[in-house]
C-alpha cells in the first residue's frame, strides 16, 4: 500500500476528520523532539564539548538522517508498532480513539516536560495507543500480544544492555588511554564525544521517528475506512515530513532534559561523556535491526547509570535516578488509563 504527497494533501483538504488527525500526530512528533530528543545531546552539552544551541541544531540534523535513512534501510520497528495495537471495526469510532490517544500522549510528555523528568515518549506511545484500543474495543481484543511482547523485551535489552555497554564502554576507554596525557587527550575526546552525540541524535531519529510514522499511516488508512491493512510501504515525503517536525522540536526546546539527564544525575567528563553515547547508540543500533521498539530516554539514561557505576556507585546521583524511574513506572499504567479514559470520552461526544 504507497500512498502519494498529492493524494495525501487532497485527503487533508477534503476530510477535515483527516486535518485533525494528521495535526494531532503532527503534535506528538513535535513533542517527541522537544522533550526526548535533546537526551541524545545531554551528554555533550553537560560536558561542554559543545555549547547548547549548536548542539541542538545538531541534534535536528541528526535526527532526520536517522529518519530517512534508517527508514530506508530497516523499517521493522515501523510495522512492530503498526501491528501491536488493533483499532479495527467501525472506523469513525477508531479514528476518534486514535486521536484521544494522541491527545493523551501530548499531555503526558508536556507534564513530565515541566517538572523536567526525561520521561519516555516511546512508552507513553505505546501505552496511550494501547489503552485507547482498549477502550474502543471494551477489552484487551485490541491488544495483539506477540507484538506487544517486544516492548517488554525492549524496556529488558534497555535496562540490562544500555547500563552494561555503559560500563564496559568506560573501563575500556579508560584501560586504552591509561597512560595518555590527560591534557593531549582533550581535544581528542571532544571531538569523540560530539561523534557520540550525533551517533545518539542519529539513532534516536531512527527509533522514535519510526514509531511515529507507523502512527501517521495508521491515521491515515483509518480515515480512509481502511481498518484491515497489513502491507504498506513508508513514501519518502513521510519520512521527510516527520523528521522536519521533530528536528524543530528539538530546536525549540529541551533545556529542563538536558541539564536533568546531563549535569544532575552524573557528573560526566568527556570521555565519560563518549561512552555513554557510543553504548546507548549501540544498544539502539541493534534494537532497530532487530525490529525492537525501545526508549532512547531509557537507554540513555541508563548507560549513564552504567558510566557512574564504572567509577563508583556513589558517582550516581540515585535520587534523581529514583524520580525518573518512578516516572517510568507511572508512565504505562497512567498514560494507558489516559487513552483509555479520553477515547471512552471523546467517543461518547463525537
Amino acid at each position: 500500500m504507497q500512498i502519494g504527497f498529492p493524494e495525501f494533501l487532497r485527503l487533508i483538504l477534503a476530510n477535515p476528520l483527516m486535518l485533525v488527525t494528521v495535526a494531532l500526530t503532527l503534535a506528538v512528533i513535535l513533542v517527541n523532539g522537544w522533550t526526548d530528543a535533546p537526551n541524545a545531546i545531554a551528554t555533550c552539552v553537560s560536558t561542554r564539548s559543545m555549547g547548547a544551541k549548536p548542539a541542538i541544531l545538531m541534534a535536528a540534523v541528526f535526527n532526520f538522517l536517522g529518519v530517512l535513512i534508517m527508514t530506508m534501510v530497516n523499517a521493522k520497528v515501523v510495522k512492530t508498532i503498526f501491528n501491536m495495537v488493533d483499532f479495527a471495526g467501525n472506523t469513525n469510532d477508531a479514528v476518534i480513539a486514535l486521536c484521544a490517544a494522541l491527545v493523551a500522549i501530548v499531555l503526558w510528555a508536556v507534564a513530565a516536560w515541566k517538572f523536567g523528568i526525561p520521561t519516555s515518549e516511546s512508552h507513553a506511545l505505546i501505552a496511550g495507543l494501547s489503552g485507547a484500543a482498549i477502550a474502543l474495543h471494551g477489552s484487551f481484543a485490541g491488544i495483539n500480544w506477540s507484538e506487544w511482547v517486544k516492548v517488554l523485551y525492549g524496556l529488558a535489552l534497555s535496562t540490562v544492555l544500555g547500563f552494561a555497554l555503559g560500563f564496559l564502554m568506560t573501563k575500556l576507554t579508560e584501560l586504552v588511554f591509561r597512560d595518555a596525557d590527560r591534557r593531549k587527550t582533550a581535544g581528542v575526546f571532544k571531538g569523540a564525544q560530539i561523534f557520540g552525540a550525533a551517533s545518539m541524535a542519529f539513532m534516536h531519529g531512527a527509533q522514535d521517528g519510526q514509531k511515529f510514522m507507523s502512527v501517521f499511516l495508521l491515521g491515515i488508512f483509518l480515515v480512509r475506512g481502511q481498518s484491515d491493512i497489513s502491507v504498506f510501504s513508508i513514501p519518502l515525503w513521510l519520512m521527510i515530513l516527520c523528521s522536519l517536525v521533530m528536528g524543530l522540536g528539538t530546536s525549540i526546546g529541551g533545556y529542563r532534559i538536558i541539564k536533568s539527564v546531563g549535569m544532575d544525575m552524573v557528573k560526566l567528563s568527556a570521555y565519560q561523556g563518549f561512552s555513554a553515547d557510543m553504548a546507548a547508540a549501540g544498544c539502539l543500533l541493534l534494537s532497530s535491526l532487530t525490529g525492537i521498539p525501545v526508549s532512547t530516554t531509557h537507554t540513555k539514561t541508563t548507560a549513564i547509570m552504567g558510566v557512574g557505576a564504572a567509577k563508583r556507585l556513589k558517582a550516581v546521583n540515585w535520587s534523581v535516578v529514583n524520580d525518573m524511574v518512578l516516572t517510568w513506572l507511572l508512565t504505562f499504567p497512567g498514560c494507558g488509563l489516559l487513552g483509555f479514559v479520553m477515547a471512552k470520552v471523546f467517543m461518547l461526544i463525537f
